[in-house]
């Protein structure tokens, strides 16, 4: 019963529930999403002059300028119209079917967003040690003048995130699976091997990819337990404007962190020195989700 709500979500994926259904929709969604890349890179020194592209192009590539993080967000508008498309094409579904009731996913998002402000005010005011507190990286001005569009930005790649993985892949798996252990822990751990780069993160590549996993069956528990994205959503935006947004790690993606960590996520001491400070307050977000969306 504690995942009653999860069939408003579940329903809409019951008339195409078979596996060849699934793996062909998630073969067209990764298909139409690298072609849609393709042809956005493509664009970029178009939109921007051979002379602008060729000097805003390293901090694309590496993310470490306020537009390359922007750049690099928005490809994650791709990945909603490839979803979208692989939904009506292979599901006959919309893609608001993957969101549950929109005026209680509103509110639910509403709701989640108070209680994970309380939270991270508190956890904010914690002093950190001198060796892994984090230095000011931007300008306050720049980052306030960049602010209104990389929240944008950061809002399509939460949701195309939540919607293929909590949505899509989720819905559909539990529509031909009863076992959580199946709907909930194949998503998750697909987007946790999504964060899989031992080009950046070095040895702590998998301790990375552990996290996310974690991250992805919390957020998973919460649209079942709920049957909204909007719960799972607001998290992971939350999560993600602390992480990319307030404070980065350094050198890493950083390029609109108000604030830059000094060091980077291949540094294993700094890296094992904050992970469990991460799972906690993980921790917390979820249970203080579950705690201000109880009725």
């Amino acid at each position: 019963m504690r995942y009653a709500a999860h069939e408003t979500l579940v329903a809409p994926a019951r008339p195409s529930a078979g596996l060849g259904r699934l793996l062909a929709g998630s073969a067209l969604v990764v298909a139409t999403f690298l072609a849609l890349s393709f042809a956005y890179s493509s664009a970029l020194p178009l939109v921007f002059g051979a002379e602008g592209w060729a000097r805003l192009r390293p901090g694309v590539l590496s993310a470490t300028t306020p537009e390359g993080v922007i750049i690099n967000l928005l490809t994650f508008a791709c990945l909603i119209v490839a979803l979208a498309l692989a939904l009506r094409t292979v599901h006959g579904r919309r893609i608001t079917s993957l969101i549950g009731p929109p005026t209680l996913a509103r509110a639910q998002a509403g709701r989640t967003l108070v209680a994970l402000g309380l939270l991270y005010g508190v956890v904010m005011a914690i002093p950190l040690p001198d060796s892994l507190s984090p230095a000011p990286n931007l300008d306050l001005r720049t980052w306030l003048g960049f602010l209104p569009l990389a929240l944008i930005a950061l809002a399509l790649q939460v949701f195309a995130e939540e919607a293929v993985f909590r949505g899509y892949l989720q819905s559909q798996l539990a529509a031909r699976f009863a076992a959580p252990l199946v709907w909930m822990g194949l998503p998750s751990l697909a987007f946790g091997l999504l964060h899989f780069d031992p080009s950046t993160q070095g040895a702590m590549a998998w301790l990375v990819v552990g996290w996310a996993t974690v991250f992805g069956l919390a957020a998973a528990d919460l649209t079942a337990r709920f049957g909204t994205l909007g719960p799972a959503t607001t998290l992971h935006f939350i999560n993600n404007f602390s992480a990319i947004l307030l404070a980065a790690p350094n050198g890493q993606f950083d390029g609109l962190a108000l604030y830059a960590y000094p060091f980077s996520l291949e540094e294993e001491t700094a890296m094992l020195a904050m992970m469990p400070a991460d799972l906690l307050i993980l921790l917390c977000g979820w249970l203080a989700i579950r705690l201000a969306l109880r009725r």
